[in-house]
Order: C-alpha cells, then structure tokens, then sequence
C-alpha cells in the first residue's frame, strides 16, 4: 500500500532508515507502534485522510461479525442479551462497542500494547482520539468514574464507541468497586438510549489492568444490565458482553445460563 510512505512523518523518528529500503510489514510495524504515542490533532487532514485509507483498506480484509446475528444467552422482555468471544474491534453494528478508558480518556500511549483501549483507538484511526480530546477540553477534567461519553466509530466497523472509566480495584472488592461498576453499564446504556441507538457491546470492564475480579464483574455487570432493561423495555434490541479468553467466557456463561 504505497500511501503507507506518506506517513513518513509520523514514524521518522523511530529509524534512521531510508522508509523506501524498508519492507512493508516492517513499515506497517512502525506506525502501529508510533500511532499510540501520537499526541492529538497532530495530523493534518491530508495525513488523516492517508491513515484512514489503510485503515479501511484492512477492514476490507477482515471478516466482519454483524452484532445482531449473535445468538441469545438471556432474554429481557423485546431485548436479547448476547455472549461472544473475540475481537471487540471486528463488530459490525449501527450501535457502539465500548471502550474501557482511563481518566485522560486519550487511549493507552503505550505500543503494541494489549489493553483494549489501545485496541480500539489503533483501529479507529487519529479522528477518534481527536475527539476525546476536544471533550477532555471542554470538560476541564480527568473523566470521573462510572461515566461514559459517546464518539463516532470512524475506521471501525462500529458506527459508535462509548467511553467509560471504571473501577481500579486492588486488594478486596468493596460495595463501592461494585457500585461504580455497575454505573459504567448503566451510563452507556444511558447515553446510548438517549441518542436512539439500539445495540450495544460491552468489553470486560476493569478485569485487565484495572484488577477486578472477573467472577464478581461479570455478577455486577449482567445484574445491572438486566435490570436496566428491565425498567426500559423495547428500548434496546440487543447488549453483547464481548469476552478474550475462555475463562472468561465460562465465567460469563455460568451467570446467564
């Protein structure tokens, strides 16, 4: 993808070789390594607009699962409640799939980092980072706990992302890890309501690097999703939890089943 040499400027600075000696694999490397630690609004719209068309050109190449087409684990009222291992990033939905932020709400600023907030920001391109700083900027402060804040998808194939901070738990699990838990649920599915869309994907909130607990955050998660569709029938049609490993996974399926 010859484009990828007008992204010279954004990955010079980690080799001191000539970009046209390179291999592309080796090229494709070092922008990814160089994307998490891009400060935002730093390229111009003709450099957005290169990244953009690599973007998509990889997601022309990477199949794709449309998140109304998971099969159901619980059904609340109209709502179905979904369970899928896999690649968050690879969702097709008019809806949002949700990123665990931390407070700066800026992406993770660490290459080839594993978190999904890495994840997600590497595949929806610069606009999405963008954004979350203009919000950043007009908020004035670090994004409290148990909130969310809603972007566009961008290169994603998610027409939305929806941002949220949870817990950090170190040491025993508290009503308060839980309360705040469950709030992140719950303001997603909020916000995500109010601007009228209908499907939603949850990541683990807080099990990575944040440190709680898989077997009570998936308890607090699938309570307080249930009970938010509960007292809003025919609101939503459709919330995955979106789980990596098979533990996971086994955790999950154990409480809805």
């Amino acid at each position: 993808m010859i484009w990828l040499l007008s992204l010279v400027p954004v990955i010079r600075h980690f080799t001191s070789d000539s970009m046209d000696t390179l291999p592309y694999h080796k090229k494709r490397q070092l922008l990814q390594a160089s994307l998490p630690v891009l400060p935002s609004n730093t390229l111009d719209a003709v450099m957005t607009g290169l990244l953009s068309r690599l973007l998509q050109a990889e997601l022309l190449d990477t199949p794709l699962t449309p998140l109304s087409s998971l099969p159901s684990m619980r059904m609340v009222g109209s709502s179905t409640i979904a369970l899928w291992k896999g690649d968050i990033t690879t969702l097709s939905t008019p809806g949002a799939i949700i990123n665990a932020a931390n407070d700066q709400m800026l992406g993770c600023f660490q290459p080839f980092h594993k978190c999904i907030d890495n994840v997600i920001h590497s595949k929806a391109g610069v606009q999405l980072r963008d954004d979350c700083q203009t919000i950043m900027d007009r908020q004035g402060r670090a994004e409290p706990t148990g909130t969310a804040k809603i972007t566009r998808g961008y290169n994603l194939p998610s027409a939305y992302v929806l941002h949220t901070v949870g817990p950090i738990v170190r040491g025993e699990v508290t009503p308060k890890h839980r309360s705040l838990l469950q709030s992140c649920y719950t303001s997603c599915l909020d916000l995500a309501a109010e601007v009228g869309l209908r499907e939603v994907a949850f990541c683990s909130i807080s099990t990575g690097v944040f440190g709680y607990p898989i077997q009570p955050a998936s308890e607090a998660a699938v309570q307080a999703v249930t009970a938010w569709l509960q007292t809003h029938p025919g609101v939503m049609d459709t919330v995955l939890f979106n789980v990596f490993s098979d533990r996971d996974l086994a955790v999950y399926r154990g409480i809805l089943e």
